[in-house]
């Protein structure tokens, strides 16, 4: 997803999204939902949501934090 989209969803949850990482703004979205704050911690590819909204993302975004 793209940050453009991912802002316009955090406003929907009436979250800031000055100066956020997309790290960041994704968990206090995944917040705001009621949901885990897990996104970009799969570091072994492995997540046990499988119907969740930011599963691609999220595998990559911890391929690169871990390195």
């Amino acid at each position: 997803m793209q940050m453009q989209e991912i802002r316009q969803l955090a406003k929907q949850h009436g979250l800031k999204t000055a100066r956020q990482s997309k790290i960041n703004l994704v968990r206090h979205i995944q917040s705001a939902e009621g949901n885990f704050e897990c996104f970009a911690t799969a570091i072994d590819g492995v997540c046990d949501q499988p119907g969740c909204l930011w599963r691609e993302d999220c595998f990559s975004a911890a391929k690169k934090a871990a390195h």
